[in-house]
């Protein structure tokens, strides 16, 4: 239901594996080259477009050639947005997105991935590899290839990624001189539920042998994916982007090694745990990883660190607690670790009401702090400073995300990136061993960019992949402002303006609602509500208490309270917008979320009929059912601070379960749901159907086939779009019916 780690308000179409828990949903999500996840950042402080000086001219690769060269555009000059017609859902097939930046440990490179959204099926990644020397992107492996996960190596000699060549798919290498990409390794990907995992293969520091993580047969029987199945294991379902299976694929991760010049592949590590999130000592001698050591880790989520020795490959647990630890990092001389954590003694394996802190911990284990405690918000994945005086790492501020460094030793946080005043989200991010940062970026106007920003300078745009698309729409502005909620609690909300807008005009108002519970809504580029806005409809998102980006206590703030303050919070948002925007037609009103937004949209229109229209995606409508029935059953003890069969919780989830409340409803309402939902399974949208149905609610049910938790596939989002603009025309155009019990 969350971004973990990264602000779900930043996603640029419709995908609810963004809108749960991790950056990294699990190994499969990261080993597929095709599906790899890419994040984008706003600005807000005006949106950066390229004065042309030549056009862009692709040359494609000479035979054998694993490059192709992409002749430099313009220089940077900051302008306002350009106009145009408005956004529309089709734009979803056109829009590019950069993610996974990697910088070279000496800076002169920068690769990236590059998302394309136009051809069918789920969106495939390209991977491109910008040169400082020529200011020119070539992409690796031909103009055909697909890739990602891309990884200097320590002299820069290389770039692994996970890919095709030599017509076989896994570990791939490439040199930056023109030269064909080579096969390395087979690597085979897991389809289990291993939320926020970080890289999963790492360099040795002679840059002569990668160790990497790939999935090995666990000890389930034939049975277990037998004709009967027979299920005998707690963590039975697959994770939550899985949408061509429901059950577990059943394969541990290991840990292997390759040797550059013998290309033979060795397993190192065995056992029946997931192990992941790599990272080889500087000194050579460890190798870093995550795994859930508990007696019963499909019961028990709770990751720690170990390191294995290089030599002989004996392995030593560093810590030992009752919280989650993720994504460890060397610090340059191997004498420190950096990591995210947490303190409470239950963390759920989809979502984490707690913030994740950046901590730093001698070697052995010893003398670890919270570093990240000077900073009162949800921190991502640190990295070291190539003198090991600092730890950067990314911060949820007030719906966006900014870089920010701290001594290891703590003391004050110091903001690196955007700049003071501008609300960027930076979502993906890398640094040189001299400090320069290389990061994905994007202004509230536009899908993302590639920067630069060396050490004491401004950033630098470095790429202009939308400037035609965006040169040529009309982009709508989004006001912040903040409001007092039923109860005096300040909340901040998000207005999109429509197109056309005039002060003395009506126009509706579709509420947005954020998943997680525990993620935030920002300025960033929203394909949907541009779309909406074009059709001279504005857009409003609600940062309700439980959202990140405002401080613990905050995020705590919807504790055993699910459907209820929060509820409160989104009302008095639609209120406070009535009543500072007098432009609003209240008579048209809408309300949509995906995942715990559609929850919430399923539980708001039981509180009220004051809404037209509803389009739930991928909600919950029964808390008790879908505790039982999602792949895993720790978020909501979580939430409600134990198990559904202890402490009554299980009287307070059907209590707060719209379902409980069907025959309130009277709205309109449009369920869009991915066929294979792991994590938000179909029934839920089923049992609701239904009870609308029988209560008279005019109802629709979608269902998307080869589909997970959100959609994927860049024809299925455009459909989503497009039946909810023409589910919210058809209502906003009549009155709506009273409900009428079935007879």
């Amino acid at each position: 239901m969350e971004t973990g780690f990264v602000a779900a308000g930043h996603i640029i179409m419709v995908n609810l594996h963004s809108t749960r828990n991790s950056a990294a949903r699990g190994f499969g999500s990261i080993a597929r080259a095709t599906l790899c996840a890419v994040f984008v950042v706003l600005s807000g402080s005006g949106l950066l477009v390229l004065q042309p000086r030549a056009q862009v001219a692709s040359v494609p690769a000479s035979s054998g050639s694993g490059l192709l060269v992409q002749q430099p555009r313009a220089q940077i000059t900051s302008v306002p947005a350009s106009s145009g017609r408005g956004w529309s859902s089709a734009d979803h097939l056109a829009i590019k997105t950069i993610g996974d930046v990697q910088i070279s440990a000496d800076g002169h490179r920068i690769a990236y991935t590059l998302q394309s959204n136009e051809r069918a099926g789920r969106a495939s990644a390209q991977l491109w590899a910008w040169d400082a020397a020529t200011g020119t992107a070539a992409r690796v492996g031909g103009d055909k290839a697909t890739g990602s996960h891309p990884r200097w190596s320590p002299d820069g000699k290389w770039l692994a990624y996970l890919g095709r060549a030599d017509d076989e798919s896994g570990l791939a290498l490439v040199k930056m001189d023109g030269s064909p990409a080579t096969f390395l390794a087979r690597v085979v990907s897991t389809n289990h539920p291993l939320p926020s995992t970080g890289d999963v293969f790492a360099w040795s520091s002679g840059s002569s042998r990668i160790a990497y993580v790939s999935g090995v047969p666990g000890p389930e029987s034939d049975e277990a994916n037998g004709d009967p199945m027979v299920i005998s294991r707690y963590l039975y379902k697959p994770t939550a982007s899985e949408g061509l299976s429901r059950f577990n694929d059943n394969r541990r991760l290991q840990l292997w090694v390759v040797d550059l010049v013998t290309r033979e592949p060795r397993q190192v590590s065995d056992g029946t745990d997931y192990r992941h999130s790599l990272a080889w000592s500087p000194d050579g001698d460890q190798i870093l990883f995550v795994a859930n050591a508990e007696s019963d880790p499909d019961r028990v989520f709770n990751y720690d660190v170990f390191a294995m020795a290089v030599a002989g490959g004996s392995v030593r647990q560093i810590t030992r607690t009752k919280s989650a630890e993720y994504m460890p990092a060397w610090s340059p001389d191997s004498t420190q670790i950096a990591m995210l954590a947490t303190t409470r003694p239950l963390t759920s394996s989809e979502t984490t009401m707690e913030d994740t802190h950046v901590w730093v911990m001698k070697a052995d284990g010893s003398n670890r702090r919270d570093i990240g405690s000077m900073v009162d918000n949800r921190q991502g994945a640190p990295r070291w400073s190539g003198d090991g005086k600092w730890v950067y790492f990314t911060v949820e501020e007030r719906g966006s995300t900014n870089l920010y460094r701290l001594a290891p030793s703590g003391g004050p946080a110091e903001r690196i990136a955007p700049e003071p005043g501008d609300r960027s989200s930076i979502t993906s991010w890398s640094i040189a061993k001299n400090g320069t940062l290389a990061f994905a970026a994007v202004a509230p106007g536009a899908p993302g960019e590639l920067f630069i920003q060396p050490p004491g300078e401004r950033p630098r745009r470095l790429t202009t992949i939308n400037d035609d698309l965006v040169r040529s729409r009309a982009t709508q502005q989004v006001e912040a402002f903040t409001f007092k909620s039923a109860d005096g609690t300040e909340v901040e909300a998000f207005l999109t303006q429509p197109a056309g807008w005039k002060p003395t005009g009506k126009h509706p108002l579709i509420v947005m609602i954020h998943g997680g519970p525990h993620g935030q809504q920002g300025p960033a580029f929203n394909l949907k509500a541009q779309a909406y806005a074009s059709r001279g409809w504005a857009s409003l998102m609600v940062n309700y208490r439980g959202s990140t980006g405002y401080g613990q206590r905050f995020a705590d703030a919807i504790a055993r309270d699910q459907n209820g303050a929060e509820a409160s919070d989104v009302l008095a948002g639609v209120d406070a917008a009535l009543a500072r925007y007098p432009w609003i037609d209240a008579t048209r009103l809408g309300i949509e979320g995906g995942s715990y937004g559609g929850q919430l949209t399923n539980w708001m229109i039981t509180r009220t009929d004051r809404f037209k229209a509803a389009v739930s995606l991928a909600g919950i409508s029964n808390l008790v059912s879908f505790n039982y029935t999602a792949y895993y059953h720790d978020y909501l003890a979580v939430e409600f601070g134990a198990y559904p069969h202890e402490a009554g919780v299980m009287e307070a989830l059907w209590e707060r379960s719209p379902l409980r409340y069907a025959g309130r409803v009277k709205t309109p309402t449009l369920l869009l749901h991915g066929e294979n939902d792991n994590d938000v399974p179909i029934a839920e949208a089923e049992q609701w159907y239904i009870a609308l149905k029988d209560v008279g609610v005019d109802t629709v049910m979608v269902r998307y086939p080869r589909e997970g938790h959100g959609l994927r596939e860049p024809k299925h989002v455009v459909d989503s779009i497009d039946r909810s603009i023409a589910w919210y025309d058809r209502h906003f155009a009549a009155p709506a019916p009273a409900a009428r019990p079935k007879r």
